[in-house]
């Protein structure tokens, strides 16, 4: 039996900036049961790089280390759960910007047309805003 670390197996990561998400999945498939793995007294430092809002600078964050059987089953799991991280995030639109415009992210066609049709729908409720105005004020002076 080969016993491995999960700090070993962080470092083999494609993506290291998901390796908070790769410990996450790694547990919660060690408490499926998808493999065998236990706690080690020490700790080690995931090599995602974390930044703080509003601030500059970036810090990291430790995990608790955990030893494992590194059975076939475990490299298949590993392999499938590396694929997945490495692929791109799903969710989080791309922010209309002028570099993501130039970048093709984001197309400035169907961006001028969902400008266009807010205008003309905040353009009408007005008008109809106005309308509504006009009958009620006309009704309410002749009352008086």
């Amino acid at each position: 039996m080969a016993y491995r670390k999960l700090s070993e197996q962080v470092h083999r990561l494609s993506n290291p900036q998901r390796s908070d998400s790769f410990v996450k999945a790694f547990r919660d498939a060690v408490r499926d049961g998808q493999f065998e793995a236990a706690y080690m007294p020490e700790r080690f430092t995931l090599p995602k790089q974390f930044s703080r809002r509003g601030t500059e600078g970036t810090y990291q964050r430790d995990a608790k280390e955990m030893l494992f059987d590194a059975t076939p089953a475990f490299e298949k799991w590993f392999e499938q759960t590396n694929r997945d991280l490495a692929a791109a995030r799903k969710g989080g639109t791309i922010k209309p910007t002028l570099e993501a415009v130039e970048a093709g992210l984001v197309d400035f066609k169907v961006m001028a047309a969902e400008t266009r049709k807010k205008m003309q729908a905040s353009y009408t409720k007005g008008q109809a805003l106005g309308k509504s105005r006009a009958k009620g004020a006309g009704s309410k002076a002749k009352r008086k």
